[in-house]
């Protein structure tokens, strides 16, 4: 029975000092003190929630101040050191929410703005205390000594180069989404960038340009008169003619991408045995680690088919093939033969 009622009382007590542990960091000593600031911001945010207009943002920019300063103080009181620097915990909080608040917004709070500027603002944050001296009701600004001097400026320094490497990362990430081509190029030369996914074997754009392309050259040829087909061949009307139906693939496809003026189209016709080889090229003008650049080719064979009119009549038609994927070419697209013979 006796036991009974000590594990009982030993509830009861460990209930009591929970109880007491709550109580000290939620009810304030005194009126001046973190945790006021902590409930005015979460005041002044139900509070905007209620509001509209430009009322709702001046609230809400309050409860971000006071919300920051609540914890910047709890935060300094016991500071915890990050490993290695004399940076307190604290400030990283803060910075990080200095940066929220600074570039955030109702969208996207954490922005890569927001996570670019953290590490500088916890570092400035750092530093401040480090010029200012007395208490909360007398400080003067002061020079940091020497010795503190120093791991100010290496503190700041490194934050802003880790800053710099987290900006290089989104910087690459935006570029991959907006040139996607660039991720079928090799990086084996680069000293800052190392690839951890598998490499495309083919720029997928480039390809797209050239499989939208086909369908639309195929309707211009097939089943059309030979001789009209042989005068659409020509270099003088080949050349613009599938720049402008390139152009229009490329508008549609690679709308949504920067890269999209980075290809263009061009058409190389050849004569072979039973008619004409056009080869249409998506050629990318844009950076790689070959300084002759790379295009794709698809193949097509045009021949002349005999073909019976409806007076029964023979006719000669043409007919088109093309291949089914397209071939990466590392190097300048070859120069057009036969040229002399389209300008004439």
């Amino acid at each position: 029975m006796n036991t009974l009622l000590k594990d009982v009382f030993g509830v009861f007590k460990f209930a009591e000092g929970l109880y007491a542990g709550i109580r000290k960091v939620l009810v304030p000593p005194k009126a001046y003190s973190w945790q006021t600031f902590i409930y005015l911001s979460v005041f002044s945010w139900v509070v905007s929630f209620f509001a509209i207009g430009y009322i709702k943002d001046i609230i809400a920019f309050f409860g971000w101040l006071f919300l920051i300063a609540g914890t910047a103080w709890y935060t300094t009181e016991d500071p915890l050191r990050v490993p290695g620097t004399f940076m307190p915990v604290g400030a990283v909080i803060t910075g990080f929410l200095v940066s929220v608040f600074a570039f955030g917004n109702q969208q996207d709070v954490i922005t890569p703005r927001t996570i670019v500027f953290w590490p500088t603002i916890s570092a400035l944050i750092t530093a401040i205390p480090e010029f200012i001296e007395g208490n909360d009701t007398d400080a003067k600004a002061r020079i940091p000594k020497p010795e503190d001097r120093q791991r100010i400026i290496i503190l700041v320094a490194s934050s802003m180069l880790l800053s710099c490497w987290i900006q290089f990362h989104f910087l690459m990430n935006n570029w991959f989404q907006e040139y996607p081509s660039l991720q079928a190029d090799t990086f084996k030369s680069s000293t800052v960038v190392v690839r951890t996914e598998e490499r495309l074997k083919i720029p997928q754009n480039g390809a797209i340009i050239l499989e939208k392309l086909q369908p639309i050259v195929v309707e211009e040829i097939a089943q059309r008169p030979w001789s009209e087909v042989e005068r659409w061949l020509l270099l003088k009307y080949v050349k613009p003619r599938v720049g402008t139906l390139g152009r229009g693939v490329i508008q549609k496809n690679l709308g949504k991408y920067e890269e999209k003026e980075l290809w263009r189209v061009e058409p190389r016709v050849a004569n072979n045995k039973s008619g004409y080889i056009l080869d249409l090229l998506s050629i990318w003008s844009g950076p790689s680690s070959n300084p002759r650049g790379y295009y794709l080719k698809k193949s097509c064979r045009i021949a002349a088919l005999a073909a019976t009119s409806n007076s029964d009549n023979k006719i000669t038609v043409a007919e088109i093939e093309c291949d089914r994927g397209s071939k990466l070419i590392a190097g300048s697209p070859p120069s057009q033969l036969g040229e002399e013979q389209g300008k004439n």
